[in-house]
């Protein structure tokens, strides 16, 4: 008779770059903030090296860049007000599901999942319900729902005890070095996901357990996962 035991029992997934491809919409948003602002607008790539820790600091990295000079508090507080006011009304015009996201998740229905993002709760949840995901998630977590976000581990802990599940059987699943330390420092397995906005390399050397080019092999990994217990 084959076991049920798994070794993951719970699936974590950073947002931005793992699950959405929010490029151009985040870009987007940020250089309506600059120019309105009255700011010289930056290259969509340059906006995207400071994805990651939030929008606070998305904000405050921009108004530097464009500034060429670190801004005062509250004029970081007034951008982040116009940033999100853009972001809000233009956070789907180009963001898109991965590719094999869906049919990945719908597969592996039977693992509780949970969303750990440094987004913001507010626009976390509107994508996810605007792409019709939002169901597929038991918990949604965002950069401004606990004390604290990636890279520490409070997220990852807390969805985990959400979940009922021990952080030891989850994997976080994301793009970037704070995923893989927020995972590490939770104790949990890891799994980058290389075409996202950092890519291999910053992965690896944050030390994944897992890399992924194609989001299907995430299916595979678990069940080779159930199967290896199955075995022990």
């Amino acid at each position: 008779m084959v076991s049920k035991t798994m070794s993951y029992k719970c699936l974590l997934f950073d947002l931005d770059g793992t699950l959405v491809d929010s490029r151009a919409d985040l870009a987007n948003s940020v250089n309506l903030m600059l120019a309105e602002l009255g700011l010289n607008v930056l290259p969509s790539v340059r906006v995207l090296n400071f994805v990651g820790e939030g929008a606070r600091l998305l904000v405050e990295r921009a108004l530097t860049a464009s500034m060429e000079f670190a801004p005062l508090p509250s004029d970081v507080d007034h951008a982040l007000e116009l940033f999100r006011r853009h972001y809000r009304e233009h956070l789907l015009d180009c963001t898109r599901v991965y590719p094999e996201v869906e049919e990945t998740l719908a597969r592996l229905d039977y693992l509780p999942k949970a969303i750990v993002t440094n987004k913001p709760y507010e626009f976390s949840v509107a994508l996810l319900e605007g792409l019709g995901m939002l169901s597929q998630f038991q918990v949604v977590f965002g950069g401004d729902s606990l004390a604290e976000r990636k890279p520490s581990p409070m997220m990852l802990l807390e969805a985990a005890r959400c979940c009922g599940v021990e952080p030891a059987n989850c994997l976080m699943v994301g793009d970037t070095k704070f995923d893989v330390i927020a995972g590490r420092a939770a104790r949990m397995k890891t799994c980058g996901y290389i075409p996202g906005f950092r890519g291999r390399t910053e992965l690896a050397e944050a030390g994944a357990d897992f890399l992924i080019e194609r989001f299907s092999e995430l299916q595979i990994l678990v069940e080779s996962c159930e199967l290896r217990m199955a075995a022990a």
